[in-house]
């Protein structure tokens, strides 16, 4: 490996965001008629259903304040964060501030706030508009939602949940997953002192007791004191999210200067991508169970799009700090891969399901959980990684 090749990869990848992914939901998404975005489009960018999904309209207004405050201050940017935010500062929450999961085009809600997952990305992406705007509302509501997300840590979904707890108590790993990144994301605006205290107890949850020690994979529940339950849920495993939570954990280890966590969070990226990867027709399952008995998840076996773009950025970071040899062949072989199956040469875009052999499933653009997050955030970040590489910039403090 070396510059110019370092270089070709940096180039390709900021051709795909800035001329291809970015234009698309610029050109196709926004509403701005009744404002928000919409994210169901199909394969030529055609609205197909007028729902707003609350994870992905926050997502978006992540994804365009981050472009105007990392790359550049292009008032238009700015703009299509502000449709969003509107909107969502309107309509998005519930008499006792907790953020809905759908509403209709008009911003009548459809789907209680039973997703705790709904507050991280409204938190998420009003924190990052707050930094781009210098709105003082936005900034204070990212941090009263997560403040009520930390309060609501311990029981998710509340009066929401269909489960009887007493009878199969679990810990769910997509939260403190989550919040990870979300520390780093709100780290302008908190107390120090408590985020470093709240990322503390996120790295122990996903590295110590998500984390298996002896085989180096992620289950996605566990019992409250840690240990293993022998039932579906208690089995699952999901790659991608593995793959994702790993590079949380490097980019937390890259800004402490933490050579032993980043080193950790590489070797278990490398076995989960080992575990998940499909050795007879390539790409990385969907679900797995974690004694290979047959998942609950019919859709177990597919290829999703955020699955394999999460990977492609986790390994070119694990490499970037590293240098170690098995991320970059196992980069190539993904880069392979997901090049080659998921963008769109002639609508652009990528598309977001292949079935197990790698051929396109639905032909839509975004959906009910796809929409202008993954794709523009795995393109970018990889950008910066591989410009980094280039340059010989030191990877860490």
């Amino acid at each position: 490996m070396d510059r110019e090749q370092f270089a070709k990869f940096e180039t390709l990848y900021q051709d795909a965001f800035l001329n291809d992914v970015i234009p698309f939901w610029m050109k196709h998404s926004l509403d701005r008629e009744q404002g928000g975005y919409f994210t169901c489009l199909d394969r030529a960018g055609t609205v197909y259903d007028q729902d707003k999904f609350m994870w992905l309209q926050c997502r978006q207004v992540w994804t365009f304040s981050m472009l105007y405050n990392r790359l550049d201050r292009r008032s238009e940017w700015l703009d299509v964060a502000s449709l969003g935010f509107e909107f969502l500062r309107k309509y998005g929450r519930d008499a006792e501030g907790n953020w809905y999961f759908a509403l209709d085009r008009l911003g009548r809600p459809l789907v209680q706030p039973y997703s705790i997952f709904s507050d991280c990305f409204a938190a998420m992406g009003f924190s990052q508009y707050a930094l781009a705007s210098g709105n003082e509302e936005a900034k204070e509501i990212a941090l009263a939602t997560y403040r009520n997300i930390l309060k609501r840590k311990n029981n998710p979904k509340g009066k929401y949940s269909k489960v009887v707890p007493e009878t199969r108590p679990m810990k769910d790993f997509a939260l403190p997953m989550i919040l990870c990144n979300l520390g780093l994301e709100m780290q302008w605006q908190l107390d120090s002192t408590d985020l470093d205290r709240t990322i503390d107890i996120c790295i122990d949850e996903v590295m110590n007791q998500f984390r298996d020690k002896d085989r180096g994979i992620i289950f996605e529940n566990i019992a409250p004191d840690g240990s293993r339950l022998d039932c579906f849920n208690g089995r699952l495993i999901c790659p991608g999210h593995g793959m994702e939570a790993m590079w949380f954990i490097m980019d937390i280890g890259r800004k402490r200067s933490d050579r032993q966590l980043i080193d950790q969070a590489v070797d278990t990226m490398l076995s989960v991508l080992d575990f998940g990867w499909d050795r007879k027709h390539g790409g990385i399952f969907y679900f797995m169970d974690s004694e290979g008995r047959p998942p609950r998840q019919l859709e177990w076996d597919q290829k999703l799009w955020w699955v394999h773009l999460e990977s492609l950025v986790a390994l070119v970071m694990g490499y970037a700090l590293t240098e170690r040899t098995e991320c970059w062949t196992w980069y190539e072989k993904l880069h392979d891969y997901t090049w080659n199956r998921f963008p769109d040469p002639d609508f652009g875009e990528w598309f977001g399901y292949l079935n197990r052999q790698g051929d396109v499933l639905l032909p839509l653009k975004g959906g009910q959980w796809k929409g202008c997050f993954h794709v523009p955030r795995a393109l970018y970040l990889c950008w910066q990684e591989f410009k980094k590489l280039r340059e010989g910039r030191p990877q860490t403090k």
